[in-house]
């Protein structure tokens, strides 16, 4: 046998030492970066939910003193509130104006947790006396 073609097989799997290694931190590097994507993605979707579910409430609440204010139209001018405090949102507030006769604006406001800006929704009614 040839000395120099021995040696090159001798130093040949020796020169693949710790690619193995090498390959496997590189995978496990990938996966979890996939991972963290993930649960970054899931974070986002449970602050959306949320966001969602507030103005939700807010309409629900707009809705049910605009249902009131129709069974009670003689009294209208007993709903006009400022900045009443809600329990349902966070940092919540009521706000009722009633423009003449019948133009009612309900408005509610909320501060998130997550985001610190605060969000408003505005419903606008006519209630006509019956």
């Amino acid at each position: 046998m040839n000395p120099s073609r021995l040696s090159r097989h001798e130093h040949g799997p020796a020169g693949q030492a710790g690619v193995v290694l090498i390959e496997a931190l590189v995978g496990v590097l990938i996966f979890s970066i996939g991972i963290l994507a993930i649960i970054g993605m899931q974070a986002f979707a449970v602050e959306q939910v949320a966001d969602a579910k507030y103005r939700l409430d807010a309409s629900m609440i707009a809705n049910q003193q605009i249902g009131r204010m129709w069974v009670d139209q003689a009294n209208l001018a007993n709903y006009v509130t400022t900045n009443q405090s809600l329990s349902e949102l966070p940092d919540g507030k009521l706000t009722i104006t009633v423009v003449g006769t019948s133009d009612v604006t309900v408005t509610v406001e909320w501060t998130p947790p997550h985001s610190g800006v605060e969000h408003t929704f505005s419903q606008v009614a006519r209630i006509n006396p019956s």
